[in-house]
């Protein structure tokens, strides 16, 4: 992306209304939701968990995921967004214990190819997270 095209995508991101914010923030808060829970009535409990882990209010987390919130703060949609990619980081890490593991127990399969690009998922995911908190 050259200098302009930079320019021009800061620009967008700061246009970016308060209701818009509150959109896009229930997607991440309902992915995070669903990647937490562990069955069926653990809701509130993965609420919980979201809520200790990443220092997010409880009910603000679920007054987005049903859809309550109309509006959300800049500050708040970004310790959202920085806690969405946290997530996806670990899950990306656990995914590569996992295909070393089904390496270990199956040698003569070759992994490497996608163990490879789960390592490139895993570094992008935390340079964005770095860059997120930087913003923040």
């Amino acid at each position: 992306m050259g200098r302009r095209e930079t320019k021009h995508y800061v620009q967008q991101e700061k246009k970016m209304s308060s209701v818009d914010m509150a959109g896009e923030a229930s997607g991440f808060v309902r992915r995070m939701v669903e990647n937490e829970t562990r069955g069926w009535g653990d809701m509130d409990n993965a609420l919980t968990r979201l809520e200790a882990k990443y220092g997010l209010p409880f009910w603000t987390l679920q007054n987005l995921r049903t859809g309550r919130a109309k509006t959300v703060e800049a500050s708040m949609f970004n310790r959202i967004k920085i806690a969405f990619v946290d997530q996806c980081r670990r899950h990306a890490e656990r995914l590569l214990h996992e295909a070393e593991m089904a390496k270990v127990g199956n040698p003569n399969v070759d992994l490497a190819d996608i163990e490879n690009q789960i390592r490139a998922l895993a570094a992008k995911l935390a340079a964005a997270k770095g860059n997120q908190e930087r913003a923040a």
